[in-house]
């Protein structure tokens, strides 16, 4: 999966990535600190893994992993260069998703670029950015399209969604709003439009804000009534608190969480509501080898999720020997799992659940 981070300068972008991915990109209080765009790895947290290579006896663990894609600070006109406003827009054409991370806090320390804190006024710039920079692409697209059209009849329905999208765009609409059938939906994945993507918005709170999740903050209240309209998702963090969560050895990660009052910590928060937005699970495999965590779709069917181990696997796909994680982990190994007759064969048709552990059978 992966995840690109935009926002106005100095609203805790690369405060948080660096906080997230401990990449340590340049954080700096002054517009356009990041030129070249940030990338960072990040292994999705899974506790069950743990238990199941204590299970297996397993040599090592393999967690499933998302990329964080970071851009410098986006500003009014970006779409149109300023700011170099479209070279850092063409490195996150290719994210699942994007995080627009916005400033909810208050520092007179910290300058803003338009000179007020306006969670929602910044929202609908960047947003506006999003969406003249895919209108240049659909423009460029509908031109080359229009003339082959002329000729060629099976270009008539990709000439029509272009025009819809086209008029939409042009109307300061996202290409999100347009609507479109199962053909026009892998189209437009193709022409890879920012304002197509779904969107994390991430309320940027103080210190003191963050122990009761931004409730009394009314600009985090803004953001989610905004967010609600949208069917985007809504995600609080401190990259301040972040930031110092980063720099603590993992053994003391939870006591410093313990301490502040906080379940979760920011990441694991964005990981979750990642894997909601994009309608995510995890299935699991474990062994002598290894124990590893394998990222599909929700509704993936078994030779699918084989087909994500290895190409072989779906192609020469006989059946997938399943067990949920609980069920595995209340029996206490394989062996008596088997003998509980917990371990069920499934075909074809099987749809992966989170958590099934499976060992998938395949002949080519």
């Amino acid at each position: 999966m992966k995840l690109g981070i935009v926002g106005l300068p100095n609203v805790g972008k690369s405060t948080l990535f660096n906080a997230l991915t401990s990449a340590g990109a340049e954080a700096a209080n002054y517009p356009f600190a990041t030129i070249e765009p940030n990338i960072g790895v990040v292994n999705v947290p899974d506790e069950r893994l743990d238990v199941l290579a204590k299970l297996s006896n397993s040599e090592k663990i393999v967690h499933t992993n998302i990329e964080f894609y970071d851009i410098a600070g986006l500003v009014k006109g970006a779409s149109k260069g300023e700011g170099l406003g479209n070279q850092f827009l063409s490195n996150i054409r290719e994210v699942d998703a994007i995080v627009h991370v916005v400033r909810c806090f208050e520092d007179e320390n910290v300058i803003h670029v338009d000179g007020s804190i306006d969670p929602i006024r910044d929202i609908e710039n960047i947003n506006l950015e999003l969406i003249f920079s895919d209108l240049e692409q659909v423009e460029n697209r509908y031109s080359k399209i229009v003339k082959k059209a002329k000729g060629d009849k099976s270009l008539l329905k990709e000439k029509d969604l272009l025009e819809r999208l086209k008029n939409a765009l042009e109307n300061e609409k996202s290409a999100r709003e347009v609507e479109v059938d199962e053909e026009e939906e892998k189209l437009i994945r193709n022409y890879s439009l920012l304002s197509a993507k779904p969107i994390i918005y991430v309320c940027n709170v103080s210190e003191d804000d963050i122990v009761n999740d931004g409730a009394n903050n009314e600009y985090v209240e803004k953001v989610k009534k905004f967010a609600k309209e949208k069917n985007d998702n809504v995600v609080v963090i401190s990259a301040e608190i972040e930031s110092e969560i980063a720099e603590l050895p993992p053994d003391e990660k939870e006591l410093f969480l313990e301490e502040m009052g906080l379940k979760y910590s920011g990441l694991d928060k964005l990981i979750k509501s990642s894997y909601d937005l994009l309608g995510l699970i995890s299935f699991l495999t474990t062994g002598e080898m290894e124990s590893r965590a394998w990222t599909i779709k929700k509704g993936a069917k078994a030779p699918e999720a084989a087909g994500k181990i290895h190409s072989d696997m779906e192609r020469g796909f006989i059946k997938a020997d399943t067990i949920s994680y609980e069920d595995l982990v209340e029996s206490g190994s394989v062996a008596v799992a088997r003998e509980k007759g917990l371990i069920r064969s499934e075909g074809k048709d099987y749809v992966v659940q989170d958590g099934d552990v499976i060992v998938f059978k395949f002949n080519v």
